[in-house]
């Protein structure tokens, strides 16, 4: 199947208590999801549905290998998708609020999310 990307988004996400880098990673990518409107493309290859867009989502992370994959795809509403996650972000001291969330850490994750569509469907 030929995949031709149309639209690459980007988006941030923090978890400001508790250093969760999956929340932030979850948060980044529906930033990114709330910044696109994707009617052109509905309209322009007549899709009658949007789960026939393939997302490739990239996650940047202080701690790659603590991100659930499984969850950070969850915030992807539609589509098929495939997940890459890298090394990036950003780590911070932030405020201990047990109430919150273990620890001071304040974690900051990178979102890209790059929308194919198969021309040939």
């Amino acid at each position: 199947m030929p995949l031709k990307r149309y639209i690459v988004e980007i988006g941030t996400g923090a978890d400001l208590h508790g250093g969760d880098v999956t929340k932030a990673a979850q948060r980044a990518v529906k930033d990114a999801v709330s910044r696109s409107c994707l009617c052109g493309l509905i309209d322009i290859f007549r899709l009658d549905s949007p789960d026939k867009m393939h997302i490739e989502v990239k996650i940047g992370s202080t701690q790659p290998e603590r991100i659930s994959g499984g969850e950070v795809l969850a915030a992807v509403p539609f589509g098929t998708k495939t997940l890459e996650i890298v090394p990036g972000g950003l780590a911070v001291r932030g405020l201990d609020l047990p109430a919150l969330g273990p620890g001071d850490t304040i974690v900051v994750a990178v979102a890209a999310l790059t929308v194919y569509i198969d021309v040939d469907s």
